[in-house]
């Protein structure tokens, strides 16, 4: 398992190298460790992105906050608002669904 990791830090240093490996004949005219590094390059990109998602989630959730006439975290957790939790839960979905269709493409 290290070796692994130790392939996926040493691809960290060089995707720029993984990325011109990867525009050939693909994994294969890289050879068996730029394989592991377009795998790492990848990776990369995967966490990034999800990253980046995450941060825009948080933001919409902050301004729905702000921008709800009523405190709505009150009114789910104190006075046990059902309706208003499935409403929350439902717009995060969507803004989830849209973020992820930004992300993909």
């Amino acid at each position: 398992m290290t070796g692994f990791v130790n392939q996926v830090v040493a691809g960290l240093g060089g995707v720029g190298t993984a990325l011109l490996a990867a525009e050939g004949d693909g994994i294969a005219a890289a050879g068996g460790s730029g394989g592991i590094t377009v795998v790492a390059q990848q990776a990369l990109g995967a966490i990034v992105f999800a990253l980046i998602g995450l941060a825009v989630l948080a933001l919409a959730i902050v301004l729905m906050s702000k921008l709800m006439p009523l405190p709505f975290w009150k009114e789910i957790e104190e006075d046990q608002n059902t309706a208003l939790g499935i409403m929350v839960g439902s717009i995060v979905i969507g803004i989830s669904i849209i973020i992820a269709a930004a992300i993909h493409g």
